[in-house]
């Protein structure tokens, strides 16, 4: 090879290689955002992932207080179903045992008032008879036995009528009590815890 065609062989090469040279970091430069656009791609998937597992997870969450407030409002319903029941059975027993007792008391007033009347007609003289203390204190325990078991007289004489209490079966217009005033009890009435068992009958002042 001359000299002449040598030198144009190596400004050629030094020509191509200087244009490889240049064209070389185009290629990796694209390269470059070839990554970069994989790579941002990546990350919009990934936080596309970790919205979509908040969202779920936030779903999951919301479903499990609907559960358990109704399962808190179940319970307060039938906590306050066993309430009124226990109070209502409370009620029936307490009502049963008045009834009940009631039904006592009223087979045993004619009998006090029988004890009452004997004790009425005993002289000064009879009291010391031992027969008498016994009535006495038969009497006696029939009294302490009404006042623990809350059975209480009804008063009668010199109070004002009331027919919530008393049972008008006379009447009187002469005397100096007021009208309306009971001026005799010719059947005493009791109560049972503050309820009537009998009605006092009595005469009344007109």
């Amino acid at each position: 090879m001359s000299k002449k065609h040598r030198e144009v062989y190596e400004e050629e090469k030094n020509r191509m290689h200087s244009e490889g040279a240049v064209e070389h970091p185009e290629e990796v430069s694209k390269e470059e955002s070839e990554a970069d656009a994989a790579g941002e791609t990546q990350e919009t998937i990934d936080s596309e992932a970790s919205s979509e597992d908040q969202a779920d997870a936030a779903e999951e969450e919301h479903g499990e207080d609907a559960e358990l407030a109704a399962l808190k409002d179940k319970y307060l319903r039938t906590l306050a179903e066993y309430e009124n029941f226990r109070k209502r059975s409370e009620k029936e027993k307490t009502q049963m045992y008045e009834l009940g007792g009631k039904s006592i008391i009223e087979h045993l007033l004619p009998i006090v008032d029988n004890f009452e009347r004997a004790l009425e007609h005993i002289s000064e003289e009879q009291k010391e008879d031992p027969f008498v203390k016994g009535i006495e204190g038969i009497y006696k325990q029939f009294q302490k036995m009404f006042a623990d078991c809350d059975i209480r007289p009804i008063e009668a004489v010199g109070q004002k009528f009331d027919p919530a209490l008393h049972n008008a079966v006379m009447t009187e217009e002469d005397g100096d009590a007021e009208e309306d005033t009971v001026t005799a009890d010719l059947q005493k009435g009791y109560t049972y815890r503050g309820n009537v068992v009998r009605h006092s009958m009595v005469k009344v002042k007109k």
